[in-house]
């Protein structure tokens, strides 16, 4: 796709409204309800958190870029604070409450401040690929609703931003050497983040009866799915997680 394709598509996205019923109680235990509401309070944090980079895409000097891509990058980011509402929403309706900070959420801020723009989207792109994995995870587990529904639609746009940056490292012209390096980069910030998140989330994952290895396994295998399609952009999908994790149907609560 071209920049102004991207464009366009963020444009028309925007245009979308909040999904309705976010506010309502979901029909769940009260163990899942609290478990829920903490950790979606706390990627709601993250994903109001990508602001900085939108100033800084101005000032960037980096192949592959155009006026298209950097009104692209920003309409991203609105996109993730429009995720952020939702979470927000989905956090007041089971019951919990917004956070002001989180170490998990300060430590991704600490670690794009130190970076160059590429290492920055790097680490974006593994946020994306990792988050759009956890609210995978969940939305397989819950029974079908406005909840359900809300993180099946937080996938479906993560997986193009995944082509999104994608197509960013793609158009960067590297050879085989640099860019086993950056597959390299990949891996050690995905593994982190992984380990990040079932340190903090395994109270969630064990309430909803998902076990530590299982989720392990479906991080795993999307992140190498996604170091696959990182030089050529790429396309993950609740259905893929779905595969690599082995979930059928969504069991009842």
């Amino acid at each position: 796709m071209r920049w102004s394709d991207w464009r366009r598509h963020f444009e028309m996205n925007r245009r979308r409204p909040l999904p309705e019923g976010l506010e309502r109680a979901e029909a769940l235990p009260e163990a899942w309800r609290s478990a829920l509401a903490g950790s979606l309070a706390t990627f709601q944090l993250g994903e109001a958190g990508e602001g900085r980079i939108a100033h800084e895409i101005d000032r960037a000097q980096v192949p592959g870029i155009d006026a298209d891509y950097r009104a692209a990058l920003k309409l991203f980011v609105a996109e993730e604070g429009r995720h952020a509402r939702m979470l927000g929403l989905m956090v007041r309706g089971l019951g919990g409450a917004l956070l002001a900070r989180n170490w998990t959420e300060r430590l991704f801020v600490y670690g794009r401040r130190l970076l160059g723009l590429r290492l920055k989207l790097m680490v974006l792109l593994v946020a994306e690929v990792i988050g759009g994995a956890f609210y995978g995870l969940l939305a397989s587990r819950l029974p079908v609703g406005d909840l359900r529904r809300a993180l099946e639609e937080i996938c479906e746009d993560e997986q193009h931003h995944l082509d999104f940056h994608g197509e960013f490292f793609a158009r960067q012209g590297w050879g085989v050497l640099v860019r086993a390096g950056w597959q390299a980069v990949w891996w050690s910030l995905a593994m982190a983040a992984m380990g990040v998140v079932l340190v903090d989330h395994r109270r969630t994952l064990r309430t909803m009866g998902i076990p530590l290895t299982e989720a392990a396994r479906a991080f795993v295998g999307l992140v190498r799915e996604a170091a696959s399609y990182l030089p050529v952009g790429g396309r993950l999908s609740l259905r893929k997680l779905q595969e690599v994790n082995g979930a059928g149907a969504p069991p009842r609560p």
